[in-house]
């Protein structure tokens, strides 16, 4: 693929990488897609805003995504990138550093925002999973842990959120060891009602 990586030098006070606690969380250089697709046909753009999805990028502006700097993030960048070009598109790859800290603190706080919605969607997934029979739960269990290794490879900065999807992931592979048959909804008491009805009739 004929894509440049090009290194763009900022002034700016970063520090080495922090992957917990995102709020205070800088990292030395971050790679940029800059791109530009034909509008028709649409399906290219489509495919790639699904692709550049899954990778979890910070969306800084129309046809300009960022994901912190690292062999795999610029090799899956770097091939998002020729896809554009072989689609009929421009496109180019970057190593920037934000001008401060604060910057990049935004871009962290967006991604992590993004990740913790997932990981509330999987935590509401698996208590729901919990009123189940255990065959059923331990397909559902079998599907969760499948999207939280997904989420987990676009998780740059860990919101307190993953703690609580994997404790739900957790409780719901416990309840489905168990084998514990989850109790009925309470149903209505309607014999005495039936027996009325009948008497009521009788004395008719």
């Amino acid at each position: 693929m004929d894509v440049n990586i090009m290194t763009v030098e900022v002034d700016g006070s970063c520090t080495s990488r922090c992957n917990r606690g995102y709020m205070s969380a800088v990292t030395e250089e971050w790679v940029l897609l800059s791109y530009r697709l034909p509008r028709e046909p649409s399906s290219p753009r489509v495919a790639l805003w699904r692709r550049l999805k899954r990778l979890g990028v910070a969306q800084i502006s129309d046809g300009l995504v960022a994901l912190p700097a690292d062999a795999r993030t610029r090799e899956q960048l770097d091939w998002a990138a020729g896809e554009v070009v072989e689609h009929g598109g421009t496109s180019s790859v970057w190593l920037a550093r934000p001008m401060s800290v604060a910057q990049e603190r935004e871009l962290a706080t967006a991604m992590a925002a993004d990740r913790a919605a997932e990981y509330v969607d999987l935590e509401t997934s698996a208590r729901q999973a919990m009123t189940e029979q255990p065959v059923e739960q331990r397909k559902v269990l079998v599907k969760l842990r499948r999207t939280l290794r997904e989420i987990s490879r676009r998780d740059f900065f860990p919101p307190d959120e993953r703690d609580r999807a994997q404790a739900a992931l957790r409780l719901l592979e416990e309840r489905s060891a168990d084998g514990a048959v989850p109790e009925p909804a309470a149903q209505p008491n309607t014999r005495g009602k039936q027996a009325s009805s009948r008497r009521a009739a009788g004395a008719r």
